[in-house]
C-alpha cells in the first residue's frame, strides 16, 4: 500500500511548481558545481603531477582479473550487512525482510546517482514506507539513526588508524587534521543523539518547547507540523533488546571494515599490498574527504583522495589511480545492476519515486 496522503483539510498550500518539478536553485548554488569541477580538476592534476600515461596502460594491461571479479562481492556483502543493520533499527516499527531492505538500499543509491542532493535517502525510505504501509518520516528517522551509528563507529576507528600507521607527514598537518576532524565529529554525533532523544520526548508528549514552537506557527500549519514531528519521533525508537543494540554496533563496525577491505582486491589486481592498518587508514582518510567533497561538490573527490592517501604509503601514481578507478567502477556497476533490478521487480518507474519523494507528504496520524 502507498503511504496515506494528506486530506484536503490539511493539504499544504499550492505552489507554482508542479509536483514533479524541482525548484530552481539560487545563483551561488548554480555556480557551486562548476566551482567544484574546477577545484577537482586542479587537485587531480596536482596529485597526478608525475603521472606516466604509458606506464598506466601497462599497469591496466597486466591487471589480475580474478581480484577484480572479487571486488563486487565485497561491495554486495557490505550492503547486505547494512540492510541487516537497518532491519534491527526498523524492528520496533515493523519486521522487514533483509533481502527487501538490501534492494531498497541499492535502489536508493542508484537514484542518488541520477538525482543528487539527498534524493537517494528519501527514495529508499519511500520504497520501504510504500510497501510496508509505514509513515515516510518514521522510516527516514531510522535512516538517520543508521547514519549516526555509522558515524560514531567511524570516529572510534580514527585514532586506531592514525596511531597504528606510519607515513610521511613532516608538518604533522595530516595527523592534526584527522585528530581535529575525529574530535569534532565525536562531539557532533553525541549532540545529535542527545538532540534526537530530546526531540522524541517532546514530540511524543508535547512539552514547553513544542508548544512554544507551535504558538509561533500559522494556525493552518500547526496541526500538520505536529503530525510530522510525531511521525518522525516514531522512528527514533531504539530496539529494547540489548542483543539488537550490540548487533547494530557490530554491523556498523563490519560495514567500515568491509569498506576498507574493498581496497585489498583492488590493490592485489595491480600488485599492490599494504599492511592491515594502512588499509584502515586509507578508508578513514577517504571517509573524511568524501564528506568534505560532498559539501563542496568536489568533482572526482574519491579518486583524488584515494590517490593522495595511497601515495602516502609509497604506491606509485599509476597503480593508485588504477585502484581508485576500479573501486569506483565496481561500486557504480553493482549499484546500477542491483538497484535497477530492485526497482524492476517491484514495477516502479523512476518518475513514481521522484514524484512521491519530492512531495514528501505529511502523513495522517
Amino acid at each position: 500500500m502507498r503511504p496515506t496522503l494528506p486530506s484536503a483539510a490539511v493539504r499544504e498550500p499550492e505552489v507554482s511548481n508542479p509536483p514533479n518539478h524541482i525548484p530552481r536553485r539560487g545563483g551561488w548554488e548554480r555556480w557551486l558545481p562548476w566551482l567544484g569541477a574546477f577545484v577537482g580538476i586542479v587537485a587531480l592534476v596536482w596529485v597526478l603531477r608525475g603521472f606516466d600515461l604509458q606506464r598506466f596502460r601497462v599497469v591496466l594491461a597486466q591487471s589480475d582479473l580474478r581480484f577484480l571479479l572479487f571486488l563486487p562481492v565485497v561491495i554486495i556483502v557490505e550492503q547486505v550487512v547494512r540492510a541487516w543493520k537497518w532491519r534491527q533499527l526498523l524492528w520496533p516499527l515493523r519486521r522487514i525482510n533483509t533481502a527487501y531492505l538490501f534492494g531498497a538500499i541499492m535502489a536508493g543509491y542508484l537514484l542518488a546517482t541520477l538525482i543528487p542532493f539527498g534524493f537517494g535517502t528519501i527514495a529508499r525510505s519511500w520504497l520501504v514506507a510504500r510497501r510496508e504501509d509505514l509513515k515516510l518520516t518514521a522510516v527516514l528517522a531510522t535512516v538517520a539513526l543508521d547514519r549516526m551509528t555509522d558515524g560514531l563507529v567511524f570516529v572510534g576507528l580514527v585514532p586506531v588508524a592514525v596511531l597504528a600507521t606510519a607515513f610521511p607527514d613532516p608538518s604533522g598537518g595530516i595527523r592534526a587534521g584527522l585528530a581535529w576532524g575525529g574530535g569534532g565529529s565525536l562531539v557532533l554525533f553525541v549532540l545529535l543523539f542527545a538532540g534526537f532523544g530530546l526531540f522524541r520526548r517532546q514530540a511524543t508528549s508535547p512539552g514547553p518547547l513544542v508548544r512554544r514552537v507551535g504558538e509561533r506557527l500559522p494556525a493552518r500549519l500547526n496541526a500538520p507540523a505536529r503530525r510530522l514531528a510525531s511521525s518522525f519521533a516514531e522512528g527514533i525508537n531504539w530496539p529494547d533488546d540489548p542483543r539488537r543494540t550490540l548487533g547494530i554496533v557490530l554491523a556498523s563496525l563490519g560495514i567500515k571494515l568491509l569498506a576498507a577491505t574493498q581496497i585489498v582486491p583492488a590493490g592485489l589486481a595491480f600488485g599492490v599490498s599494504l599492511r592491515p592498518a594502512e588499509y584502515l587508514f586509507v578508508m578513514v582518510f577517504l571517509g573524511f574527504l568524501a564528506i568534505l567533497g560532498h559539501f563542496l561538490r568536489l568533482a572526482g573527490g574519491f579518486v583524488i583522495a584515494a590517490v593522495f592517501a595511497l601515495r602516502l604509503f609509497g604506491v606509485p601514481e599509476e597503480e593508485a589511480l588504477a585502484m581508485a578507478l576500479v573501486i569506483q567502477a565496481a561500486n557504480t556497476l553493482s549499484i546500477v545492476g542491483v538497484g535497477a533490478a530492485a526497482l524492476w521487480t517491484q514495477g516502479i518507474a523512476l518518475s513514481d519515486v521522484r514524484a512521491a519523494s519530492v512531495r514528501a507528504p505529511i502523513e495522517n496520524p
